[in-house]
């Protein structure tokens, strides 16, 4: 069959002839599978979550809510991923998992993609009016929202989308209003004038968060300010000289020496002759610049509190679309603030009160958003006081309640909370939550969950609805709640699934969403939202350099879908989630992990192409294991199929201890090892004698079975597809229900480990390497003839012996015999076993010298790093345990390699 005819839905998992290996396209082709098999389990609602009568114990994981209108980036498929991957986990555990998904209606930069398609339609949102701007708005949701889903699912997502849900949904918008209107009447939020940060580009004040600084290379402009009544003046240093329009004071430290007996006095503000007091304030720092500082309290947030406690007035000289007011007088009215500082200077240069200017490089906030320079104002918004949430927030985390991973963040959420300031929650757009507050005719605010209700506070009908909507983070910051139900304490999702179990995002988010999140989950309801947090990493490039488009070094996830398989995606995504770490994603990683599926696939093809068809059927399947063997584990299983069941065994303890730790990184790394070195290039190659009935053993076929069944259950979390695409070609009598994906999850058979038994086939795959070696290094086929001779002590023999044939199969040898080995043979000491090999090739003589010359020079200068770093006090006690080990480990190695050499060299 090729894979242009390949049809999963008919033949990859109903029937049972679809088991047999012909089936299999030799060419492996995800894309001829994976979109059929996330349709297949849509249509078997496989991911539908049941909130009553359900089985299992309750596991939920809300997904971040992307923007409604974007598309994905490669942070989006990260964090998919590892969700996914935790979900499928817990979900074959026999949790009753749910995965939440949904979308955010992300207001500024949803209001600015629709503005920017009327304003190449040549209208605005003005001339639309906001009722008309509004359905505008909706239509563009309705026309891009199932972009995100298809996105989503052509990664492999196990969302259950009948619980779908957007944060302008009716339900939510409900939650929204009713967290407002509760945190209102207990004072927490409240309206009122003070100093924002606030976008021109935008037409909106933002919050603390959205500002990103960046180190500016400035100037510091020393301006001289004259004395009233007297002729000398005082030279001020700014940085914003445009701003000097709105001054109200000078300022200096009250124990600056240097103006200390001006205290009091005036001086005149130049180009516009307001006479501004001087104070005293221990804020001034008198080393910065000349000691003296202007203030300009509606355009600075220092000079703003400086002048609150002072009792000092202010004006406001820039307006909010960044052009200068009346206020700054009719020379510089109407002006951008950037044309003002330039005009504003050339009159202080004309003025001859322009005495200096100095470089000076300074942090400039900036709006993440539209990348222009903030400026600071004040503004009537609505405030969120968080102060005493945000003490049980850092409490919650203190005492494990919630747990952050890696916990090297921990200090980073304390910091914050500790420092949190007044979240300002009106923006000024049209797009969002409008903010549930209505103001009478004689300008009184009602706040209220309706118009009805306001109305009848009021006392009237005559009322305006505040114009402003809420910060799309307060929504966001409601999600745990609001998608499970509440403010309903009696949904059933609620009381189900609330506290969530783990929520997985980037780092980056961490004080934007997730904080606020646990503030508003103990506020509401009295617990954290979810009992963990997995902080990735940011997805950089192949060289570690930040995504972006002006770079040109995006990568598309869809694309490298397109390319690799989603399967392959994902896995890299997840080996590469190392805690506390960005990853430098190299699409040849992708490259490397399809070629790992391709593994599997080729495997479980040739596994079941050479099985017999009966030896497969008399599987006891056990609970919770899937298939089980029905011989004597202990006594009747040869030492090759006792020890791949050790190795499984250990496989399975450490994949579900690292899936609980979320070290996904090393889960997969487990994984990868286990299914290709020891399954694919030891085990499988160990089965070909018996198999082909050369050296048979019992319940081989069943074994191979058996562990290909683990071993795709054990992978299936993280490579969905593929997994669930060849469990499918099993036996019938192997597979315990219709999908893979509800399978259950491989748990440990304890007694089935066995780890002198691992420690004999660990030397003896190294002995089969070495063996593999000699020949690879001469540039010899395999059916060169090669014996092995067995030198030393009797007593190290033994497991060479019990295993002869499989050595002699593995490493195509003509024999094995113990005594010296003839004086041409290499000899090495492998796994503590004297040991000579001859080949059947013609005498090398002086080559085969010069080689062995080169690997002891490379030995010897590698011994003499390793006594180096052994012998360094410093490496010793600051290095970790198993990495001094590890150090010691390799040097008694190198030391028995470079006796060996020197014994082959002899005297030359």
């Amino acid at each position: 069959m090729t894979g242009e005819t390949h049809q999963p839905e008919a033949e990859s998992a109903s029937s049972q002839a679809s088991s047999d290996a012909q089936t299999m396209d030799k060419r492996f082709d995800p894309a001829s599978y994976e979109a059929a098999w996330q349709r297949r389990w849509s249509d078997a609602n496989l991911f539908c979550c049941p909130t009553t009568d359900a089985s299992g114990e309750p596991f939920c994981v809300l997904i971040p809510p992307p923007n409604v209108t974007g598309k994905l980036h490669m942070g989006h498929a990260l964090q998919s991923a590892l969700q996914d991957l935790m979900v499928r986990w817990r979900r074959m555990q026999g949790y009753n998992a749910l995965w939440l998904p949904g979308t955010d209606h992300a207001g500024i930069a949803t209001q600015l993609m629709v503005e920017r398609q009327l304003e190449s339609e040549g209208s605005s949102r003005i001339e639309l009016g906001r009722e008309k701007f509004e359905e505008r708005m909706w239509e563009w949701k309705q026309t891009y929202h199932s972009n995100i889903r298809d996105q989503l699912e052509r990664l492999g997502s196990s969302c259950d989308w009948s619980r779908e849900r957007f944060t302008l949904d009716e339900g939510l918008n409900l939650a929204v209003r009713t967290a407002f209107v509760r945190m209102y009447r207990e004072g927490l939020i409240y309206r009122g004038e003070y100093m924002v940060n606030w976008s021109p580009i935008l037409g909106t004040a933002i919050s603390d968060l959205e500002v990103e600084m960046k180190s500016v290379q400035g100037k510091l402009y020393h301006i001289a300010y004259p004395l009233e009544g007297e002729d000398g003046s005082l030279v001020v240093a700014t940085t914003r000289p445009e701003t000097m329009l709105g001054d109200m004071a000078v300022a200096a430290h009250p124990e600056d020496e240097r103006y200390r007996h001006l205290i009091g006095q005036n001086a005149i503000l130049p180009l516009i002759g307001r006479k501004l007091p001087i104070i005293a304030d221990e804020h001034v720092d008198p080393e910065f610049g000349t000691g003296l500082v202007k203030i300009t309290p509606f355009h600075d947030l220092n000079d703003y509190e400086m002048a609150s406690r002072h009792g000092i007035g202010g004006l406001r000289v820039i307006d909010f679309d960044g052009r200068m007011t009346s206020e700054a007088g009719p020379e510089f009215e109407g002006l951008d603030r950037f044309e003002a500082r330039a005009k504003v200077l050339d009159r202080l240069r004309e003025a001859e009160l322009l005495k200096d200017v100095v470089d000076h490089v300074h942090n400039v906030g900036h709006s993440q958003r539209s990348g222009e320079p903030v400026e600071p104002m004040v503004s009537d918004q609505w405030f969120c006081n968080m102060d005493q949430v945000a003490e049980r927030a850092l409490r919650a985390v203190e005492t494990d309640e919630l747990e952050l991973h890696p916990p090297t963040w921990n200090k980073t959420w304390r910091h914050w909370l500790e420092n949190i300031r007044p979240w300002v929650i009106s923006r000024q757009l049209w797009w969002g939550h409008r903010v549930p507050a209505w103001y009478d005719p004689d300008g009184n605010c009602h706040v209220a969950m309706t118009r009805e209700e306001a109305a009848e506070l009021a006392g009237t009908d005559e009322l305006r609805q505040d114009d402003d909507v809420l910060d799309t983070w307060f929504s966001s910051g409601l999600w745990p709640l609001s998608t499970l139900g509440w403010p309903d304490e009696d949904a059933p999702d609620l009381k189900t699934f609330y506290p969530t179990s783990v929520l997985i995002t980037g780092f980056d988010i961490l004080f934007f969403w997730v904080a606020r999140m646990v503030m508003m989950g103990l506020q509401f309801s009295d617990q954290v939202p979810f009992r963990a947090v997995h902080l990735t990493g940011l997805v950089r490039d192949a060289k570690g350099e930040k995504m972006s488009k002006t770079k040109g070094n995006t990568l598309d996830p869809l694309e490298l879908v397109e390319e690799y398989g989603a399967d392959a995606v994902r896995f890299t995504l997840c080996a590469l989630d190392t805690p506390g770490r960005d990853i430098p994603l190299d699409p040849q990683r992708m490259a490397g992990y399809r070629a790992f599926g391709n593994k599997i696939w080729n495997a479980t093809r040739f596994a079941l192409t050479r099985l017999q068809e009966e030896s497969a059927g008399g599987a006891d399947r056990g609970e919770n294991r899937g298939g089980d063997l029905e011989v004597s584990h202990s006594s009747q299983l040869g030492d090759p199929e006792r020890w791949i069941l050790s190795r499984l065994t250990d496989t399975i303890e450490t994949v579900n201890r690292k899936f609980e730790d979320y070290r996904f990184d090393e889960a997969c790394g487990a994984l990868h090892g286990f299914f290709w070195h020891e399954l694919c290039d030891w085990y499988i190659e160990l089965c070909k004698p018996a198999l082909s009935g050369d050296a048979p053993r019992p319940d081989v076929e069943k074994t191979l079975v058996y562990v290909l069944d683990q071993s795709l259950r054990l992978l299936h979390p993280v490579m969905p597809h593929l997994t669930e695409e060849v469990w499918q070609r099993l036996p019938e009598e192997a597979r315990d229900t219709e999908f893979l994906a509800v399978a259950s999850y491989p748990t440990a058979r304890t007694d089935w480990r066995d780890e002198r038994l691992e420690a004999e086939f660990e030397g003896i795959q190294q002995l089969v390497t070495w063996l593999r070696a000699q020949r690879k290094e001469r540039g010899l086929g395999a059916k060169v003839p090669m014996r092995l001779f067995l030198e030393g002590g009797d007593d190290t023999h033994r497991v060479v012996l019990d295993n002869a044939p499989l050595i002699s199969h593995l490493a195509r040898l003509e024999s094995i015999e113990v005594g010296p080995g003839p004086e041409r043979a290499t000899r090495d000491l492998i796994a503590g076993i004297e040991v000579a090999a001859e080949i059947d090739a013609p005498d090398e003589g002086p080559e085969l010298k010069e080689r062995l010359r080169k690997e002891l020079a490379g030995v010897e200068k590698e011994l003499g790093n390793a006594r180096g770093r052994l012998g360094n006090e410093q490496f010793l006690s600051k290095a970790p345990e198993h990495v001094v080990e590890g150090v010691r480990a390799r040097l008694a190695e190198l030391e028995e390699r470079q006796a060996v050499l020197l014994k082959e060299l002899g005297d030359d």
